[in-house]
């Protein structure tokens, strides 16, 4: 399975085509330190969501910065994006590496130690933790996890699959990565705290620098 660099996930939103078009701020986040994007859309038809991918992948074409497709594997295949991310309640990983090849980048929400210990037999190029903290991004049902979820899930999966890289999402904020990376995780995934800044350029720039203090502290 392909190693991937998980350290800050930049999530570009639907909601987020009022700031400024999806593949401008997938190619601003990757030119200022984003390792990995994700574009999620929840209400775009499948043929809109398609455009839009291929747009953002012809946009990060040369950056080396890979595109993951929240949710839809059939995106991902038509727009010949680098990967998907599923949820629990989306297709399967072993479907969707059977779909997508053995090069596709597969990465899995974890909310729960139920799903921790689907993860930690799934084909998974790595896992998300969340939600760590309240959010705005996103309704969510379940109550955060906190600090010491992160730690307890993330303990569990260094456990059974020890070279799983592991991110945190919802909530973070520049004063709380190096706890979230303390507890555990290996990076970040963002909407606000990248796209939402006056300048998103420099926050990127300033989440990276953040998450790769934390990690060096760490180790």
């Amino acid at each position: 399975m392909t190693k991937i660099d998980y350290r800050l996930n930049a999530i570009v939103d639907a909601s987020l085509t009022d700031v400024a078009p999806l593949s401008q701020l997938a190619a601003v986040a990757a030119r200022h330190g984003a390792t990995i994007i994700q574009y999620r859309d929840k209400t775009s038809s499948t043929r809109q969501m398609i455009e839009q991918a291929i747009t953002i992948v012809e946009t990060l074409r040369g950056t080396g910065v890979p595109l993951v497709i929240n949710d839809r594997v059939d995106v991902a295949l038509a727009s010949g994006a680098d990967g998907v991310h599923l949820g629990a309640d989306d297709m399967d990983a072993t479907t969707a590496r059977r779909l997508l090849g053995q090069n596709a980048i597969i990465g899995l929400t974890v909310k729960a130690m139920t799903d921790a210990r689907q993860v930690a037999e799934a084909p998974a190029d790595y896992a998300c933790i969340g939600g760590v903290f309240e959010t705005t991004s996103k309704l969510n049902p379940d109550s955060p996890v906190g600090l010491e979820g992160l730690g307890r899930l993330r303990d569990f999966l260094r456990k059974e699959r020890p070279d799983l890289p592991v991110g945190a999402i919802a909530g973070i904020t520049l004063a709380r990565v190096p706890d979230v990376i303390a507890a555990g995780a290996d990076g970040v995934a963002l909407i606000s705290g990248l796209f939402h800044a006056v300048d998103i350029a420099a926050a990127t720039d300033d989440f990276r620098k953040a998450v790769d203090n934390a990690v060096g502290a760490r180790s």
